[in-house]
């Protein structure tokens, strides 16, 4: 087999692939084996299909099969003997099988060398939780209003209403939920100041390959939410390039996050135990509890 490897740019590679004749023939044969067994021409039997019948009836699809046979380990060992670390699945193009050899090209993007530093004891500023009793009244105005536009008289029978014995409990209740929200907020704004520092202290290249595709996933749910509110065919396509300027920042900045959390937990030999858990999660853990945490002003 003869790879060539052209180095596009500082992340992407181009692999050109020439998969010799006896290669190719071992492939084929083991394909149109596994095809005479299952084939269905009139007048045999399966099994006993001569080959040159198969290759007249089966011939295109012994060639598919072949060439879906071939490619994923001629790539993995191309990969393997050149010392590539892709770091997404590649793009194939250029396929062609001409007389009895196989060639493709595979663009990649290798895994950049990311550097990170001051990652422990990042200072970080919580807001208070507590939620005051006025707070509570504040939110209780807005039942005031009820569904109708009409006033809602907040007492016992409004609270039972709610399904609370009194309107001292569904205001315990409110105050508990409030906290929780404003908590979870706290938690969320926190984490954003340790990436904000991860990424401030942090050195790589953003592989675009990865931002590629997850923009497109990112596009294709914001686009279905869209059809699920009713907009038509040509709204969509017309919101579509909109969306892609809104969405591609925000997607590159989490590739650049998920390398970073990626690179810490390789440095601190981070690793989950199943597939419930979350790398990214666990490491952010772990930076939470090595912050230093102090009272926001």
């Amino acid at each position: 087999m003869k790879v060539e490897v052209k180095k596009v740019d500082a992340l992407k590679r181009e692999m050109k692939f020439e998969i010799p004749r006896e290669k190719v023939t071992e492939a084929m044969d083991a394909v149109y084996s596994e095809i005479g067994k299952h084939a269905k021409v009139k007048g045999f039997r399966p099994g006993k299909v001569p080959r040159h019948i198969l290759v007249t009836s089966h011939g295109q699809l012994a060639k598919d099969e072949t060439i879906k046979k071939i490619i994923p380990q001629a790539y993995h060992d191309g990969v393997s003997q050149h010392q590539l670390n892709p770091i997404d699945l590649p793009e194939i193009t250029e396929v062609n099988l001409k007389d009895g050899i196989l060639t493709f090209t595979a663009v990649l993007d290798i895994r950049p060398e990311v550097e990170v530093s001051k990652y422990k004891g990042i200072t970080v500023e919580r807001k208070k939780s507590e939620v005051s009793e006025e707070e509570v009244l504040k939110t209780l105005e807005f039942f005031k209003k009820g569904r109708t536009d009409q006033e809602v008289t907040i007492d016992d029978n409004f609270a039972k209403g709610m399904g609370f014995p009194s309107l001292e409990e569904f205001k315990t209740a409110l105050k508990r939920q409030l906290e929780f929200d404003r908590d979870r907020s706290n938690r969320m704004d926190v984490e954003n100041q340790i990436v904000e520092e991860l990424i401030k202290n942090a050195k790589l290249m953003v592989p675009q390959s990865l931002v590629k595709r997850q923009l497109h996933h990112r596009l294709n749910e914001a686009l279905r939410r869209l059809q699920t509110q009713g907009a038509k065919e040509e709204e969509l396509k017309a919101k579509e390039e909109e969306l892609r300027t809104q969405l591609e920042p925000a997607v590159e900045r989490e590739v650049k996050i998920y390398l970073i959390l990626e690179e810490i937990a390789k440095l601190e030999n981070i690793t989950i135990a199943d597939q419930n858990e979350s790398l990214p999660g666990k490491v952010m853990e772990f930076l939470l509890k090595e912050a230093k945490w102090e009272d926001a002003k």
